[in-house]
């Protein structure tokens, strides 16, 4: 009943900019927290940023400074502004939510679909 979608995944140049956004659906009481995920090819899954349903922020070291997480409630949509690549941010990308659902009792996560995201040298 509930489903993340992303958006804005593409091949982009070392030192450009890409856009990443993720909407949830479906028969949802609240969102938690939100946050995206990224995977390099015989690399663990790591955190990229999370934000809280307040608007309070975390990013991984790797790419403080570089990249902006922020939500729009309204729409139970998360965002993910990235500035500055590097070939090193070549990864999937995956948007996460901690969801209660209408008529449970408790939260689940959730994960989006995937999105690539390849920076060129």
């Amino acid at each position: 009943q509930v489903q993340l979608v992303e958006s804005g995944g593409g091949l982009v140049q070392a030192g450009g900019s890409l856009r990443l956004s993720c909407a949830a659906s479906g028969s949802i009481l609240r969102i938690n927290a939100m946050g995206w995920y990224r995977q390099a090819p015989g690399k663990q899954r790591e955190l990229v940023a999370a934000i809280s349903s307040g608007g309070t922020t975390n990013y991984a070291d790797s790419v403080k400074g570089r990249f902006t997480i922020s939500r729009d409630n309204g729409k139970n949509t998360v965002y993910l502004q990235m500035n500055s690549l590097n070939p090193d941010d070549t990864a999937v990308y995956y948007c996460n939510a901690d969801i209660r659902r209408r008529g449970f009792f408790i939260d689940n996560t959730y994960w989006g679909q995937g999105t690539q995201v390849t920076v060129s040298s």
